[in-house]
């Protein structure tokens, strides 16, 4: 056996060890969450696809439980041309009436309308900042959500700016005693 695999097996183990013994953040207690805790939940993000894709899943989730989006995030990214803003910034009318009967995403106009947007509102962000990735992550330690309503972003409240800079790992707010809190430090 390779080294690189055995010492890909020993990690894989002990991690499933401390994963048995220490509790996950309480949230994550049944599929589709323990994966996405396990996977994805602040894990740094600097890709601005998937920042995009964070945005608007975290303001469709407004009202709504997170295992909902979690669960109709594959029919999302189908609906909405795999978050390619520069495709979604040119949606009309036909393309809201077409999401407005998609059964697989939250038919919310004014969600829907947002995601349009905010598609436009990122380009221009992106074209300003060079990346998305680069003018959000200029927040970290100081106040982005006033910032982006100034810039025309919608469904960008409190609550949603937290949980974007929660899931895209620009705070780490697993529990001290959950092993992802440690795996993210450093």
């Amino acid at each position: 056996m390779d080294v690189r695999c055995w010492t890909f097996s020993i990690v894989a183990v002990v991690k499933a060890a401390l994963l048995s013994v220490m509790p996950r953040c309480s949230w994550a207690a049944s599929e589709p969450n323990v994966t996405y805790h396990d996977e994805e939940w602040g894990v740094p993000v600097h890709d601005d696809r998937r920042l995009f894709e964070f945005l608007i899943l975290e303001g469709a989730q407004a009202g709504l439980s997170w295992t909902t989006i979690l669960k109709k995030r594959e029919n999302y990214r189908k609906a909405f041309d795999e978050f390619r803003p520069e495709k979604i910034a040119r949606y009309g009318a036909r393309d809201v009436r077409r999401l407005l009967r998609n059964e697989g995403i939250v038919r919310n106009r004014l969600k829907i309308a947002a995601t349009i947007t905010n598609a436009k509102s990122f380009l221009a962000v992106q074209k300003e900042f060079g990346t998305f990735d680069a003018y959000l992550w200029s927040f970290v330690g100081g106040k982005p959500i006033r910032d982006l309503f100034r810039r025309g972003f919608k469904f960008v409240g409190s609550t949603i700016c937290y949980a974007l800079m929660q899931a895209t790992g620009m705070v780490n707010d697993h529990l001290v005693t959950c092993p992802r809190h440690a795996e993210l430090v450093g």
